[in-house]
């Protein structure tokens, strides 16, 4: 089977992305800021990833605000931008600042993502966004769609996807460097943070902290020592887990070379959950249809300490976070975020690979910003396909409660976003968000 439709296809794409042009179409986005302009840029998010996403911003732009519910937080962030305003509210600062800004960052818990982007990008805000991209599959849905509608400029945080590496890896594969694919594996480390246990006692949440505000859209409940700043992850009501936090990061590389996109099953085997925090650990398998530039095949994800057999990797030991392409001819084990890679098998590395380099991922968008192309990580082309990929594997974890057995397969229809022989997920696809937040609209 040949892959160069696929290999042309995947060199036209970046190529368009370099020289401004839509991904999709190649047709203009609207209002591209000139390059000697100023991008006045706000951070929703300054803790944690939002502290370098909000530096990354204040150096390629103008800082006019900052928002985060914890205002410790801001009284540290208010040094290092004295001239931003300062909000806990993001509905609040999008109200009073609407007019003075260009772009925001999105560096919040994983359940206020879309409400945040999604609110910017109505207002016709350029926007990047942490990964996992939204919480929920219908908010990946309404993230591109809106992103579309309003010709705004876009970025998924999987820094990985501007490297060499994963870019090299991808047009090899997509060469057929490696023969015809055969199956997929993708591991990682985490979690690295408590998980898989019972909440802890409600207690008074720190003064500087205004819960309400950090709660968002989730359901009401009161503060606990492991929610806030980091344990969020392993609880369903405000993360996506150990999947969610790295799936796109270390699914990037396969995703890119394999145009790995919409599911027909997936099925899981945990340590068990209890439906209020993630498992401990989790062996996810995914399962593709055939398409025009390869065949069927199945994609396998561990966490949690799990790992691919070393046979797999001809007796080297994985690293903590990875992912391998298996071909007919050999094999490709990238690392945790794709940016460098060891072939196996006896294949010898090509003196020249053809692929588009990037400025760096966070100047990728900002050069979008400016000339009217697009970050590959866009938003509508390419990040809510993979955010999706990665966020129907808990679809599977959800159905696999018991400890070391075997859930029930998942039959996914990608175009009706419906799972067609299980009732009872929908809470999982898709959120219903309170009074005084906007998904649909």
């Amino acid at each position: 089977m040949s892959y160069q439709t696929s290999r042309r296809r995947f060199l036209q794409t970046t190529a368009a992305t370099s020289v401004g042009y839509w991904v999709a179409g190649g047709v203009k986005a609207q209002e591209s800021k000139s390059p000697n302009e100023k991008i006045n840029m706000a951070s929703i998010g300054i803790g944690g990833k939002g502290s370098s996403d909000s530096t990354d911003a204040g150096n390629f732009g103008q800082m006019v605000a900052i928002c985060d519910v914890d205002r410790g937080r801001l009284k540290g962030a208010g040094k290092r931008f004295a001239d931003a305003e300062a909000f806990v509210d993001f509905r609040e600062m999008l109200d009073k600042l609407g007019d003075k800004i260009d772009a925001v960052t999105v560096s919040t818990p994983d359940h206020m993502h879309a409400p945040a982007a999604l609110a910017a990008m109505r207002l016709g805000k350029h926007c990047f966004c942490q990964k996992p991209l939204t919480h929920s599959v219908y908010e990946s849905r309404v993230m591109a769609k809106v992103a579309r509608e309003k010709g705004v400029k876009t970025q998924m945080g999987n820094q990985g996807t501007a490297s060499n590496g994963i870019r090299e890896t991808a047009s090899l594969v997509k060469s057929g460097f490696l023969g015809t694919p055969k199956e997929v594996h993708v591991w990682t480390n985490r979690p690295i943070w408590p998980q898989g246990g019972p909440r802890s006692e409600p207690k008074d949440p720190p003064e500087t902290l205004a819960w309400d505000l950090w709660l968002g859209v989730a359901p009401k409940r009161p503060y606990g020592a492991n929610y806030h700043p980091f344990a969020w992850r392993g609880w369903w009501d405000f993360g996506t887990g150990a999947l969610g936090d790295m799936g796109c990061h270390t699914i990037n590389t396969p995703y890119m070379a394999l145009d790995l996109k919409d599911p027909i099953a997936i099925q899981a085997t945990t340590s068990g959950h209890n439906g209020d925090s993630f498992p401990k650990w989790s062996v996810i398998t995914y399962e593709f249809a055939a398409t025009d530039t390869r065949p069927a095949l199945k994609m396998t994800w561990y966490d949690g300490g799990k790992r691919p057999d070393k046979d797999l990797l001809d007796g080297d030991i994985p690293d903590a976070c990875g992912s391998l392409i298996i071909g007919e001819k050999g094999k490709i084990c990238s690392n945790g975020n794709g940016s460098g890679y060891k072939i196996y098998g006896g294949l010898k590395k090509p003196e020249t690979i053809d692929f588009v380099k990037s400025p760096g991922h966070f100047a990728e968008w900002v050069e979008a910003i400016r000339g009217g192309g697009e970050a590959v990580s866009n938003f509508p082309d390419y990040a809510c396909g993979l955010n999706e990929l990665v966020l129907l594997g808990n679809l599977a974890v959800w159905e696999a409660p018991e400890a070391d057995k075997t859930g029930k397969k998942v039959a996914w229809d990608a175009k009706a976003m419906k799972v067609t022989n299980i009732d009872g997920l929908d809470h999982i696809l898709k959120p219903t968000y309170p009074e005084g937040y906007q998904l649909d609209g």
